[in-house]
């Protein structure tokens, strides 16, 4: 009886402990169960304020764009009223009919040359290869750029608007005329590898990107990106 009591008892004590052992166990699966769901929480939250922050960013950007064109829109209308009011002086309507037909003759060549240009040029213009000038080894300006790195080193860019930031830009994309007036130009392409124009293109500098343009239109014909530095 003796042992019986003995071997009933320590049964007992090891059912006790396999309890506390899985009350134990319990509690810290409760507890990592706890962790993840606090750091799930926190990724999602952090996920949902670089949303936010991406969304508040565009929208910045568009107000940026549209305050842009709104103030291009208003540089050319006042242009063009500071240049109509110069048809307001009465001396200057007033002509003599043998100038106005010596001026008729004038015009008309002028415009008969410049019209024989513009043609040339849209015939040039659709000859332009963006690829066969690369293939040249004169104008290799990489090559070029690593043994005259001074060259290429041209300081800052400055926008021609106070909030645009800078946007990567493709072929065929259309630009504002801000940003292919002459001050942008590069009048020596030569000097950096690049090869000469005609017709309507220009090269121009777009931040540290350089790109052939149709001044004409401002679509973007040709790129090179990261050229200067």
């Amino acid at each position: 009886n003796t042992q019986r009591q003995g071997n009933r008892q320590e049964r007992t004590n090891n059912r006790g402990t396999q309890q506390q052992e899985r009350v134990r166990r319990d509690r810290v699966n409760s507890d990592r169960r706890t962790a993840t769901r606090r750091v799930e929480r926190e990724r999602a939250v952090a996920r949902d304020n670089r949303t936010q922050n991406r969304r508040v960013e565009s929208r910045s950007q568009q107000r940026a764009e549209r305050r842009g064109d709104r103030r291009a829109r208003d540089t050319r209308r006042e242009t063009r009223n500071d240049r109509n009011r110069t048809y307001t002086n009465r001396d200057r309507n007033r002509y003599d009919r043998r100038d106005t037909r010596r001026d008729n003759r004038r015009y008309r060549d002028r415009n008969g040359s410049y019209r024989d240009g513009y043609r040339q040029a849209r015939r040039d213009h659709r000859r332009w290869n963006r690829n066969s000038w690369r293939q040249n080894r004169r104008y290799n300006w990489n090559r070029y750029r690593y043994n005259n790195r001074s060259t290429f080193r041209l300081g800052r860019y400055y926008s021609p608007y106070r909030n645009y930031s800078y946007r990567r830009l493709s072929i065929g994309f259309y630009l504002d005329n801000l940003f292919f007036g002459n001050r942008y130009w590069i009048s020596d392409p030569w000097q950096y590898r690049l090869p000469d124009v005609y017709g309507p293109y220009r090269w121009v500098r777009y931040y540290d990107d350089v790109v052939l343009v149709d001044i004409y239109t401002g679509e973007v014909v040709d790129v090179i990106y990261d050229f200067f530095w």
